[in-house]
């Protein structure tokens, strides 16, 4: 009937599309886990090791300005890998590719840097011991992040 199709005042209007329950997302496996936290505690570590890099290594008459640019560079560089790792967390399989690629360009300047730059010894020693940790630990990170488990979790 014409009341059964438009509804009538006590039910409403009829329904055509019954609503679907909502898709499952996949769980998100170990792996990608602790490969975001393996690249977010190398995050400020190699940042600590660019900073202190640039802020010795330059010139004593270098203006402010010069370093303020510095920093600023630092600071939206390391907003934007964490928007990444947070966007790569979520599932998104493009996040992940831009990181590896970053990652493993930040593992090559970094091993290039450690044996062709001449720096005080104090600098020397924060690059080095900041540069090798976090290129281990983003190295680590993209191992766990290409494993056979974190596959089927990047969809998006």
């Amino acid at each position: 009937h014409r009341a059964d199709l438009l509804g009538d005042r006590r039910r409403g209007l009829a329904r055509v599309n019954q609503q679907q329950p909502p898709a499952k997302t996949p769980a998100r496996p170990e792996d990608v886990q602790t490969g975001f936290w393996l690249w977010l505690i190398s995050l400020p570590l190699l940042l600590t090791g660019y900073l202190v890099d640039a802020f010795t290594a330059a010139p004593k008459h270098t203006s402010v300005l010069v370093h303020a640019i510095t920093a600023m560079f630092a600071v939206l560089l390391g907003a934007l890998v964490l928007t990444f790792l947070l966007l790569m967390r979520s599932g998104y399989r493009w996040a992940r590719t831009l990181l590896s690629g970053g990652g493993i360009s930040t593992i090559i300047y970094t091993l290039a840097s450690l044996f062709t730059v001449t720096r005080q010894p104090v600098a020397a020693i924060v690059f080095a011991v900041t540069g090798i940790v976090g290129c281990v630990l983003i190295g680590g990170g993209m191992y766990l992040l290409h494993r056979q488990d974190g596959h089927g979790f990047f969809t998006r």
